[in-house]
């Protein structure tokens, strides 16, 4: 069950207090009221509140002292003030003091409810949304033997002989056996060559002049 949003009604007149409740409480509002300021801020010290709706001229402090109270106390708050009666310079003290709204009566249902949700809208808290990290495609559970078959393959990859290098001490352990072959056969290379070369000068007929 999602909790009402508090709202308190700051006026003298304890009409007007009666037109916020029936306006905002048949859209879920929870309305407090009270007579003057000190009480507001009594109220606001034991509970907390959503948005403070507070009349320009009371007797004993106005409402922008209201304003600023709260302000300094609970910057979080946001504080909308109704007059009948404010001016230009007024209402710029106001907006410098942080006032969600200003409010000129008489008004209107429609006036109560919209200010009231816009004043939420602002008084929200920001919230920061970090950047996620991408999702790997791949789930943990099949990434994880991969990931510890790595080094096995490596060490296979290591321990298997290069072609190069098994090349090179087959060479270094016949090179000996190659050298004593040439040098046995070689006698008989060159008597091949002198039988071949006497052979064929015998064959060939003499010159005539």
């Amino acid at each position: 069950m999602i909790a009402a949003r508090k709202v308190l009604v700051v006026d003298d007149d304890p009409v007007v207090g009666q037109s916020f409740q029936r306006v905002l409480s048949g859209k879920g509002y929870a309305v407090i009221t009270a007579a003057d300021g000190p009480e507001a801020l009594a109220k606001l010290e034991s509970e907390n509140y959503d948005l403070v709706f507070t009349d320009l001229r009371m007797p004993g402090m106005t409402g922008l002292e209201v304003a600023q109270r709260i302000k300094a106390n609970q910057p979080w708050t946001p504080v909308v003030i109704v007059t009948g009666y404010g001016s230009k310079a007024s209402e710029e003290r106001a907006r410098a003091a942080g006032v969600a709204d200003f409010l000129h009566k008489p008004l209107s249902p429609e006036i109560i409810e919209d200010t009231a949700e816009r004043a939420l809208r602002k008084g929200a808290p920001l919230v920061i949304v970090e950047p996620q990290e991408e999702l790997a495609t791949v789930p943990a559970a099949q990434a994880a033997p991969a990931v510890q078959a790595a080094p096995a393959v490596q060490a296979a990859a290591e321990a298997e002989p290069k072609p190069n290098l098994l090349k090179n001490m087959a060479l270094f352990l016949l090179g000996p056996f190659i050298g004593l072959a040439y040098a046995v056969l070689l006698p008989f290379i060159g008597l091949g060559m002198l039988a071949w070369f006497g052979a064929k000068a015998l064959r060939s007929p003499p010159a005539t002049k």
